[in-house]
């Protein structure tokens, strides 16, 4: 593959102690492209699955809908920080016995389902037009209100260690497992951080299959491009619907295609993926019109 035809979604697994920007810088160089962004942030601390689009596929990003996510994290007892992780400043310590394994247990699961988490003030949320972090960093805190999170699979495991145990868990976009941890910690009364992280899938995309910095470096350029997967896995829910010749030359054109004459009839908003005879080559939406329902052509991955 050429670069200027470069275009599709790398399974990077994150070390951890560098940012999620970080990841892209060091992609662009392996890719010798600008055109790199990623589909959800990963803590410093955190490791595993950061979802890197490539080339054309940053045009995705608009569309991308709230995919599931997977992590493994280690849940501390016995203190509170003002990062809701161990990389914070101790804010209290709790002095007594620690829970027994089925009381935990017990914490843990009130927290499966739809929950209300309030965001930490260590956060890329923004606040009228500032980032949640740098307020907290210059010692100002705001309110925050709850937002629903949904928690499908919460398990809890013992470690050796009588104060920390591992959580595996799958959460909705936008839930944060280090704010889990601290309100576990606080039904407890104990007081919890997450002491580590990793993300082991987000979406479809899961870790068995991600590749770290060092095994990309490792590649000729071709082994490189053939590791990034097709742009249309970012959308593994939207339904396809591959073209004649004809109707895809005018969706190639942007032009609207009537499901009447294409048999078709996804509902109204719906996003459709494209194809031609080539493969994959655009994002429709379904629209009504005066002429009736249509799928509207929204983003181009060819050109």
């Amino acid at each position: 593959m050429e670069k200027n035809d470069l275009g599709g979604v790398l399974c990077f697994n994150k070390p951890a102690g560098c940012t999620s920007h970080d990841i892209i810088y060091r992609v662009r160089k392996l890719y010798g492209t600008k055109q790199v962004g990623h589909t959800g942030t990963l803590d410093p601390l955190a490791t595993g699955v950061l979802v890197v689009m490539v080339g054309r596929a940053v045009k995705a990003s608009e569309f991308l809908t709230a995919d599931e996510k997977e992590y493994v994290a280690t849940l501390k007892l016995g203190i509170t920080t003002d990062t809701e992780d161990i990389t914070g400043e101790v804010l209290s310590e709790y002095k007594g016995e620690m829970p027994d394994f089925e009381t935990v247990k017990n914490a843990v699961s009130a927290f499966a389902g739809e929950i209300e988490q309030v965001p930490p003030m260590y956060s890329a949320l923004k606040k009228d037009g500032k980032k949640l972090v740098d307020l907290a960093r210059q010692g100002v805190t705001v309110e925050r209100e709850a937002r629903k999170v949904r928690v499908d699979k919460i398990d809890v495991f013992e470690t050796e260690k009588p104060d920390e145990f591992m959580l595996n868990v799958r959460v909705s976009k936008g839930t944060y497992i280090r704010t889990l941890c601290a309100d576990i910690g606080k039904k407890l009364g104990t007081g919890g951080v997450m002491a580590t992280l990793t993300r082991t899938s987000s979406g479809n995309f899961g870790i068995e299959e991600s590749f770290d910095e060092e095994q990309l470096k490792a590649m000729t350029d071709e082994e490189r491009y053939a590791a990034l997967r097709p742009t249309d896995e970012l959308f593994p829910d939207c339904p396809a619907l591959t073209l004649s010749d004809f109707f895809a030359k005018l969706g190639a054109h942007g032009c609207d295609l009537y499901q009447k004459k294409l048999r078709t009839s996804f509902p109204e908003g719906q996003l459709v993926r494209l194809y031609d005879s080539l493969g994959f080559f655009a994002l429709g939406r379904v629209i009504s019109t005066p002429d009736g329902s249509a799928i509207k052509p929204v983003k181009q991955f060819r050109i």
